[in-house]
C-alpha cells in the first residue's frame, strides 16, 4: 500500500489533469478521495494512501517521477516444474515504494526467477522510474540476463529476451546476484502467494 507525502492540492490537481475522477472524502479526516481501475487514493493531511490491487498508476500519477529504484525479486516452484509464484519490492531511499506477489501457474523454478524480473521491471516502469537496481538470489538468471551465461532453455530465452527490452527502458540499470538473505522479502512474498492461493 504505497504512501505518498505531498501537497494534497497539488496531488489533486495531477489526478484532474490526468482524468481520473476525484470525491470529497468519505470522514472528517479524508481530503478526497479518488479511483482509477483497482485503485483508490486517499488524501490526508499532507499524505495520500493508494489502496487496491493495482496501485501503480496512481503512484506514478502522484509521483515526482524520475529517480533510482532498487528492485527485489524471487520466483519460486514447488516441484520442478509445479505451482509457482513469484514476488517482488521495490525501494527508494524513502522506503518500500510497493511490494506484491502473485501465483503464475505450473512452471520451473528459473522460469518463476524470469517472470519475478519481468513483474518487478514492469512495475518499476509504471512508477516511472528512471534508473533500476535489480537484485536476485539466482546467479543463473542474473548471468544469463547480462550476457555472461548462454540461455539453452528457449522459454528462457525468450523470458531473457523479454527482460532486456525492458531494462532498456531505464535510463540505467544493473544486476546483481546478491545473498538469498538480502533477497528475504521478496522470497517471503513469493512464498505466501502459495497460501493465498
Amino acid at each position: 500500500m504505497p504512501v505518498i507525502e505531498c501537497d494534497v492540492e497539488t496531488a489533486r490537481e495531477r489526478l484532474q489533469d490526468a482524468g481520473v475522477d476525484v470525491e470529497p472524502g468519505n470522514t472528517d479526516h479524508e481530503c478526497w478521495r479518488a479511483s482509477d481501475g483497482n485503485a483508490t487514493a486517499v488524501a490526508y493531511e499532507g499524505k495520500v494512501v493508494i489502496q487496491g490491487a493495482d496501485p501503480e498508476r496512481l503512484a506514478a500519477l502522484l509521483r515526482e517521477g524520475g529517480g533510482r529504484a532498487h528492485v527485489y525479486f524471487d520466483g519460486a516452484s514447488r516441484g520442478n516444474p509445479g505451482p509457482a509464484a513469484i514476488g517482488w519490492v521495490i525501494v527508494t531511499g524513502d522506503g518500500i515504494v510497493t511490494e506484491g506477489s502473485k501465483r503464475i501457474g505450473e512452471t520451473t523454478n528459473n522460469r518463476a526467477e524470469y517472470e519475478g524480473l519481468i513483474q518487478a521491471l514492469e512495475v518499476a516502469d509504471r512508477y516511472g522510474f528512471d534508473e533500476v537496481e535489480a537484485r536476485s538470489d539466482s546467479e543463473l538468471l542474473v548471468k544469463q540476463v547480462r550476457g555472461e551465461w548462454d540461455t539453452n532453455d528457449p522459454d528462457l530465452r525468450e523470458r531473457r529476451v523479454r527482460a532486456r527490452e525492458l531494462l532498456a527502458r531505464f535510463d540505467d540499470w544493473s544486476l546483481s546476484h546478491v545473498p538469498r538473505e538480502i533477497n528475504e522479502r521478496a522470497d517471503e512474498l513469493a512464498n505466501e502467494a502459495f497460501e493465498d492461493g
